[in-house]
């Protein structure tokens, strides 16, 4: 298990708390994003936060961003409409869960380096396959019938390990995912991620209070609150600038924030 030191935040840093939580929730209202794979720096770094309790710190960030950016984009992209895709988000979800289990179980114990390389390598290709074998409008899915049900389960497990390992809402790779295989476009897919990121978010979170780290959100609530503060106003600016955004604009911004994840994971000990 990783040891990780109590750590307290300091009130100067209250208000860079506030801007953090702001411009990374931005991205989520905007993309469809919890912003993590950002906001983990942020934390180990100048906020001087220990690796695990970083990561609970982050989960917590980030399931107050997919809850306020799927609520603030529903201007451009309706409940009714995500809803009316629950096939899609039910087959994820049935791999996920499982996977943001597991996946929170193994992080509190141990880290592997191979993995991080493998994520990281993975990220690119993702980002690859999306600038030059995709468009970002409607398309057809790559599988259809059983294979796809089976590819999507195989999908959501290997999403919800992965964000649970690297606390991050998994919005990076759910989207390539429901753009490549089920056909959707960027701002729909969008939405559709953060529906599936919020049960796959509780479930590992729900794994990590069992680490006594997890008490660093007691320690740190007015840090915690104040960020939150941030990326609630963050998602909203960022909702409503999905419905001025081109989704030609999106899919290569998700594309280098793919690229950019990918080299800040490679270089995650």
């Amino acid at each position: 298990m990783i040891q990780d030191t109590a750590t307290a935040t300091p009130a100067r840093n209250l208000p860079m708390a506030f801007g953090g939580g702001a411009v990374i929730g931005s991205l989520g209202g905007l993309i469809g994003l919890g912003g993590a794979e950002f906001r983990l720096p942020l934390l180990i770094g100048p906020f001087r936060f220990a690796a695990l309790e970083a990561v609970i710190l982050n989960k917590a960030m980030s399931l107050v961003v997919v809850a306020t950016a799927l609520m603030f984009r529903t201007r451009t992209v309706p409940f009714e409409t995500v809803a009316a895709h629950w096939p899609i988000i039910f087959n994820l979800l049935a791999g996920s869960l499982i996977g943001a289990w597991f996946g929170a179980g193994w992080a509190v114990r141990a880290r592997s380096e191979t993995l991080y390389k493998v994520i990281a390598m993975l990220l690119v290709v993702i980002a690859a396959v999306l600038l030059f074998g995709h468009s970002t409008h409607a398309d057809q899915p790559l599988l259809t019938g059983t294979v796809q049900l089976v590819a999507g389960v195989g999908a959501g497990l290997t999403i919800g390990v992965v964000a649970s390992l690297l606390g991050v809402a998994g919005g990076e790779l759910l989207i390539p995912t429901l753009v490549l295989l089920f056909g959707a476009d960027m701002k729909l897919a969008g939405s559709l991620s953060l529906a599936v990121s919020m049960p796959t978010m509780l479930v590992s979170f729900t794994r990590y209070s069992r680490d006594q780290s997890f008490a660093v959100l007691g320690r740190n609530l007015t840090f915690l609150l104040v960020m939150a503060l941030g990326s609630i106003c963050g998602t909203f600016i960022g909702g409503l600038l999905l419905g001025i955004v081109p989704g030609f604009v999106l899919l290569p911004g998700l594309a280098v924030i793919l690229v950019i994840s990918a080299i800040k994971v490679w270089r995650h000990q």
